[in-house]
């Protein structure tokens, strides 16, 4: 289990820092992802909290995930938990999708079979 701050508490440091670091103004951001340069200034004093959609928005438009803008991750394009293993999921064909299911599956088993070894 990933041991993280608050998301009320870092969020407003993360969308700071993903701005600044993209080289942009709460001004350039508002704009970029069609929300109000007020929403920004807001957001990132803390004052509000973004909706779901714009949260989505804005991590798309800074281009990090929405784990980093939480603070379940330290890195910008890292994913917590199970998303990690299925970030490119989407992109396999679906034979390739069929193998990596079938795979999973007697891996999954065999970690069930009586007598394995649990890490």
């Amino acid at each position: 289990m990933i041991k993280s701050s608050p998301p009320s508490t870092i969020f407003p440091d993360r969308l700071r820092c993903a701005r600044e670091y993209r080289g942009l103004t709460q001004g350039e951001l508002a704009e970029r992802s069609g929300l109000q340069p007020s929403a920004i200034s807001h957001f990132e004093t803390g004052a509000r909290k973004p909706s779901f959609d714009n949260l989505r928005l804005l991590a798309d438009t800074l281009d990090v995930t929405t784990d980093y803008l939480l603070g379940r991750v330290t890195e910008f394009k890292e994913l917590a938990g199970a998303d990690e293993l299925h970030r490119h999921y989407n992109m396999l064909q679906e034979t390739d999708r069929k193998f990596a299911d079938e795979l999973i599956t007697l891996l999954a088993s065999k970690g069930a079979a009586p007598g394995a070894s649990k890490k």
